[in-house]
């Protein structure tokens, strides 16, 4: 197994994994980065040279690939989605805190972002952990939201009347005729930790189950804005050679969209997950 060094990106979440080379890992190298993965929601690697089919190679050692309905395919490897906003454009994809495929009847597992283009500056992504968020509630709350579930679709931002798709990035975008419904827990258990965790999210959380939307947006947006706390979260500045992955589970991201006129270009490959309750 490859020494590997670790170093955490904040308290709760993100921990940078030095001295790997994807292209080389053994099988000890895997369990030690699904591992963290579980942990700390969030690892990160630098200074990778990992072309297009090193990006897929490394994405099933950790597990089955899921290609995404809506975001434009890179051409040649239809697994690797394309995250990208031209010099043109003003809206961006991942503009807002969000988990990726929440509105999937079996969530993603995660996500393994790899830095292709960047403009000189900006285009960093936040993190947050549903954990800490989640922990840091009374006991009274969380007794009643674990007897709640809530639900989940992408119709408002990917759909004909969606934000994304009326957008300047709808002409690059596909999947608008698909629907999506999900109803999941409003507190899950990470499957391979045990741990609790906030599970909604504000860009697929439409309702609460039961709940009209009013009633639903007056405890959601507590929630929301405990996952936004500034303690829960790390912030991941894209380098040359980076390559990000983290949990769909355990973590909100939110790219930020501050860097107009220049382009910026990542490869996502989503990972397959498993039933969540």
């Amino acid at each position: 197994m490859t020494t590997i060094q670790l170093e955490k990106m904040s308290e709760h979440v993100g921990t940078e994994m030095l001295g790997l080379d994807l292209n080389n890992l053994t099988d000890g190298d895997v369990a030690a980065i699904k591992a963290e993965l579980a942990a700390r929601g969030l690892v990160v690697f630098r200074d990778q040279q990992i072309d297009e089919q090193g990006h897929i190679d490394f994405a099933r050692k950790i597990g089955p690939i899921v290609v995404n309905n809506y975001f434009p395919e890179n051409g040649k490897f239809p697994e690797i989605a394309e995250v990208r906003k031209a010099e043109t454009q003003l809206a961006n994809i991942g503009g807002g805190w969000h988990t990726d495929h929440s509105y999937d009847q079996i969530p993603a597992m995660g996500s393994i972002l790899v830095a292709r283009e960047l403009p000189p500056v900006g285009g960093d992504t936040l993190f947050s952990s549903m954990a800490a968020a989640y922990e840091s509630l009374s006991d009274g709350l969380k007794a009643t939201l674990e007897t709640l579930r809530a639900v989940h679709t992408a119709d408002h931002i990917y759909g004909p009347q969606g934000f994304l798709s009326n957008s300047d990035q709808g002409a690059d975008l596909k999947g608008r005729e698909l629907k999506t419904h999900a109803v999941h827990p409003l507190v899950i258990r990470h499957p391979d930790t045990g741990q609790k965790l906030l599970y909604v999210n504000s860009a697929f959380t439409t309702h609460i189950e039961g709940w009209s939307r009013d009633e639903s947006l007056a405890l959601l947006n507590y929630l929301y804005s405990v996952g936004m706390q500034d303690e829960f979260q790390c912030r991941l500045k894209w380098q040359p050679g980076t390559v990000a992955m983290w949990d769909n589970r355990s973590t909100w991201h939110y790219a930020l969209n501050d860097y107009h006129g220049h382009r910026r270009l990542m490869h996502r490959i989503t990972i397959d997950g498993v039933p969540i309750h």
